[in-house]
């Protein structure tokens, strides 16, 4: 009853979402515990150039997530060794599921059949055709004041004047 709730509440959108800060927090879990899957570590190795960087014997606990070629990587720990740092990340499958999920669920809101996407396109040609505009700068007094006009042309629908005053340019 209270799935029914919450989904009736947030809908798809907050179900997914809460779905994925569980998962987050199961694997944060799992990692500060020590206890996941070691058959799916994969260990990275990224030169780098620290001045005055001490060396680390121990990996230490670090948390992020990344993506690389369409996978969700999670990183677990970290170690500093010479000019090299090695990261150790975990593949999470489950996040990248919950991500497409979210994905499609969000396009399907934007999606349009390619006719309907025609028929809009169509419309704003026909506005653009019946309400045009134009700037016409008119020169109303002799000496340096300028009225702009602005009106739409061929109905005018509005129109308006701007006064701009600046003085003469020094000799």
């Amino acid at each position: 009853m209270l799935f029914l709730f919450l989904l009736n509440v947030l809908g798809y959108y907050g179900v997914l979402v809460g779905l994925q800060a569980k998962n987050k927090q199961n694997l944060l879990a799992q990692f500060d515990s020590d206890e996941y899957e070691r058959q799916h570590e994969v260990t990275i190795k990224v030169p780098l150039t620290v001045p005055y960087a001490t060396d680390s014997r121990e990996f230490t606990r670090v948390d992020g997530e990344f993506e690389h070629e369409g996978e969700t990587y999670r990183m677990v720990k970290q170690r500093l060794q010479s000019d090299t740092l090695y990261i150790v990340c975990i593949k999470d499958q489950t996040s990248k599921d919950i991500k497409q999920a979210l994905a499609e669920y969000v396009k399907s809101f934007s999606d349009k059949p390619a006719s309907e996407k025609s028929q809009s396109k169509t419309l704003q040609n026909l506005i653009k055709d019946y309400i045009a505009t134009t700037t016409v700068l008119q020169s109303r007094n002799a000496g340096w004041s300028y009225a702009v006009v602005q009106s739409d042309i061929p109905v005018s629908l509005t129109s308006w004047a701007s006064q701009s005053t600046s003085p003469p340019p020094r000799a």
